[in-house]
């Protein structure tokens, strides 16, 4: 084989250091640089182009010529200078513009090189106790907004981590999330599947790491990427959260553990919500109240001076707080029996506007109450109209409240219609099903379904593309509003959707819940990364079993008329229910954590907000 000239095997050395970065440019020039200085002095010194000349002297002349681009003139110092020493002292000095150029040209470049790396994000953030946000989704702000209220007054630093690039994302958190003082937000462009590039997000040292909702294929890898950097490093204490909707994809118990991974799903859980609020208006903004950092939230508080105290007489004296709960270790009972008795490792958990405000007050005189000497009123029978199907049907029609008398499903596949007709028929208080195939497409029989409907649901579909399935319950739902208005019908709607971008693009009303799945998963998420301690809690509030939240007429519960929130919650607690805060009938305002000795006037409809088991 024919070995390549010399000017091509340079030229490819040459290539080859140049594309090495400015390091290598510098000592090569640097070399360059000593060699023009060596053969100059050299040559002055060698021919005596100078009178009385040492190597040294001609070693500094050359050197100092190069380095300044400056030449000496022909009458140096009084003293005449041969042309022949001026001439290689001009060859010094362009040499020296050359070295003095690609030099600045070096430095600027490795400068705008730096200061594009930093731009990128993909520097190593050195930080200890933050919270790592893995994923970033415009439009989608909810969780950074979470994390921001939940830090209150207390130094924070969340490292956002996603694969676009540092400055746009920092521009949208910068327009969209309101950021006080004492938080900081530091973005990074990773790729979130990369251990080796999640390291960079110092996860190893960081209090949790919380998986932006987004689709379960997307979750698990990132859950993967994640545990394999806690598994592998010193610090096994770091929590990961994330939110998954299908069973499937929900990590082990075993695994999840060893891992320390929290997986809640969504499905069901926004099934239930959807369930309960297509009949009780304004449940789906009570879950946010509830779930948010604002106002009030659960804490787990250790109350001495209840030690001994009943569960009852506790709810009965507590004011700027409701007792929900009590933690033994690591049991936790929501709304356990009234005559439960507090003990001396026992915790409260209190819903309450700061984990500092409740107090115990004397107990307040109470009047006797008889339940059993009054009539209790019955909620007014519901008939709710389903349109879509997908899995979560069947979890709505199990979660549907007892006043459901009748439900008519339209667009049920084949395959869920046996066991929705078993789910109907099974519960305790039985309602009539019945399915329809109409075109919605066409207005005449979107018409006629609104009609006859009372409760109105949209399912979003979720074998269909998110912004797809968003888009069909928007063009669905401004229809049905439309229809509402030109016929003059009174149904509300409920309608399931995706992501929190999409849901603002449709100006709310009051005849709509919104149920959005991104939304509510980035207040759990919170939540859970605040309070790790209240996971079965909120768990159990989350599931189809145990205790959840309701809306109950204050008649219902036998609460209508004039009483103070002390009597009121005792009422309540006869029938297993804990009082948390009340919505007045037609206002869809929430008003929580009311004062104990507060005296409240709740007509027959007015809604208490309460948690028990249904």
């Amino acid at each position: 084989m024919k070995k390549a000239p010399f000017k091509k095997r340079f030229a490819y050395w040459f290539d080859n250091r140049m594309a090495k970065g400015g390091f290598v440019l510098i000592r090569l020039l640097a070399v360059f640089t000593l060699l023009i200085v060596l053969l100059i002095a050299f040559i002055v010194f060698r021919f005596s182009l100078k009178e009385d000349v040492s190597f040294f002297s001609a070693l500094w002349d050359s050197f100092s010529t190069v380095i300044n681009a400056w030449m000496p003139a022909y009458d140096d110092g009084g003293e005449t200078v041969r042309i022949s020493y001026l001439i290689m002292m001009s060859i010094a000095a362009i040499a020296g513009l050359f070295i003095t150029s690609v030099l600045i040209g070096i430095i600027s470049s490795a400068i705008e090189e730096k200061i594009t790396s930093l731009k990128r994000g993909t520097s190593e953030v050195i930080e200890e106790d933050h919270i790592v946000v893995l994923g970033f989704y415009p439009g989608e702000y909810t969780l950074l907004k979470q994390l921001v209220l939940a830090a209150a007054d207390r130094p924070c630093c969340i490292v956002v981590a996603g694969d676009m690039e540092q400055e746009e994302m920092q521009q949208y958190i910068k327009d969209n999330v309101e950021c006080p003082k004492n938080v900081r937000i530091i973005c990074r462009t990773v790729d979130i599947f990369d251990p080796k590039a999640l390291e960079r997000c110092s996860i190893p040292t960081c209090r949790s790491v919380i998986i932006s909702p987004t689709d379960d294929f997307t979750t698990t890898k990132a859950l993967l990427a994640v545990s394999t950097i806690i598994h592998s490093s010193e610090n096994e204490k770091v929590r990961i959260g994330a939110i998954v909707s299908k069973n499937e994809y929900k990590f082990p118990p075993s695994i999840a553990a060893r891992h320390n991974v929290t997986t809640l799903q969504t499905n069901e859980t926004l099934a239930k919500i959807i369930a309960h609020s297509c009949t009780q208006q304004g449940l789906s903004e009570t879950f946010r109240e509830v779930f948010n950092f604002e106002g009030s939230e659960l804490y787990d508080i250790a109350v001495p001076e209840a030690v001994g105290l009943t569960f009852e007489e506790l709810s009965c004296r507590m004011d700027q707080g409701v007792p929900v709960g009590i933690r033994s270790g690591r049991k936790v009972r929501i709304d356990p029996p009234a005559e439960t008795v507090i003990g001396e490792e026992d915790h409260i958990l209190v819903f309450s506007e700061e984990r500092t405000s409740p107090v115990l007050k004397e107990m307040p005189e109470i009047p006797e109450i008889d339940l059993a000497a009054r009539v209790r009123k019955k909620e007014k029978p519901a008939k709710v109209t389903i349109i879509g199907s997908g899995g979560s049907l069947l979890t709505v029609l199990r979660e549907l409240p007892e006043n459901v008398s009748e439900v008519v499903v339209n667009g049920c596949s084949e395959e869920y219609r046996e066991e929705a007709e078993e789910i109907a028929a099974d519960r305790k208080d039985p309602f009539r099903i019945s399915f329809t195939d109409l075109n919605l497409v066409r207005t005449s029989n979107l018409v006629r379904l609104a009609e006859a409907a009372e409760h109105i649901v949209i399912l979003s579909d979720h074998d269909n593309d998110e912004d797809a399935a968003d888009m069909d319950s928007i063009f669905m739902l401004l229809n049905l509003r439309d229809i509402r208005i030109r016929n003059g019908l009174n149904f509300n709607i409920t309608a399931e959707m995706r992501r929190e971008s999409n849901q603002n693009l449709v100006v709310t009303d009051d005849n709509t819940d919104f149920v959005v799945a991104s939304n509510m998963s980035s207040l759990f998420l919170a939540q859970l990364s605040e309070s790790p301690e209240l996971l079965s809690a909120f768990s159990e509030l989350l599931s189809n079993e145990g205790n959840e939240l309701f809306l109950k007429e204050a008649g219902v519960l036998q609460c209508a008329g004039e009483r103070s929130v002390a009597e009121i919650r005792k009422i309540a607690l006869m029938q297993k229910y804990v009082v948390i805060g009340y919505v007045p009938e037609g206002t869809g305002s929430s008003t929580f954590n009311p004062g104990l000795n507060e005296v409240l006037t709740l007509k027959e409809r007015d809604k208490l907000i309460v948690i028990g088991e249904s």
